[in-house]
């Protein structure tokens, strides 16, 4: 074999072998796959993130709303929401608030507003909100206003009744009861509403619970 080709032949041989030395060996994987980064992974995770009142919460007593109207800085502001559940702001007075939702609440001063304000544009933020949004207490029965409220922390049985308007004329307050969950069981309260509205006597007045359903029947006759 001519000098130059076998040189050749060898360098070949000997190049080939040094790159499959160098070359990374790959070693099987014993383990589940690790995660692989995406542009995904990049961006905060939605349910990490600190939640704020959406469009389903429904507001309640003790929140704090901004109320917003477009181009009219004049009639925007920030009002509490009242124990009664209500709010006055310039132009509109005395609105229910409680048990709607910030988008309904927004409608409803839009349709007062639009008797002052041509095509009037509002948007209610709820800025500081009460208790758990997924806690409730509930009231059926003889009360004037009967409906869910939202929790919130020291609620007492007088503050329940405030809220739903009181009894009405049909109402047995002597039977009235609360149904509380305690572990896995359901227990009964007795609670006397008639005491507590008709004498002021404050020592029937009791703390609410997250998740109570406070039960008004009717009288008997």
């Amino acid at each position: 074999m001519h000098p130059v080709r076998a040189a050749r032949i060898f360098l070949a041989i000997v190049g080939t072998c040094v790159l499959a030395g160098c070359a990374p060996s790959v070693v099987p994987s014993t383990g589940a796959p690790g995660p692989v980064a995406s542009a995904a992974d990049s961006t905060t995770d939605p349910a990490a993130a600190p939640q704020r009142p959406g469009e389903e919460y429904q507001i309640g007593p003790g929140d704090s709303l901004q109320i917003f109207v477009w181009r009219h800085g004049d009639v925007s502001t920030t009002v509490p929401v009242r124990p009664d559940g209500k709010i006055s702001t310039p132009l509109v007075e005395d609105m229910q608030a409680a048990g709607k939702t910030p988008t309904s609440l927004a409608r409803d001063i839009e349709e007062v507003l639009a008797e002052y304000i041509k095509s009037p544009v509002v948007t209610v933020i709820v800025t500081g909100f009460v208790g758990d949004l997924t806690e409730k207490v509930r009231v059926v029965g003889q009360a004037m206003q009967p409906r869910s409220l939202s929790f919130r922390q020291n609620l007492t049985l007088l503050d329940v009744l405030i809220e739903v308007g009181g009894l009405t004329d049909l109402a047995s307050g002597r039977r009235s009861k609360i149904i509380r969950r305690q572990g896995t069981e359901l227990i009964e309260i007795d609670v006397r509403p008639d005491i507590l509205l008709d004498r002021g006597d404050l020592r029937a007045n009791i703390k609410m619970m997250p998740g109570d359903v406070l039960i008004i029947p009717e009288v008997r006759f």
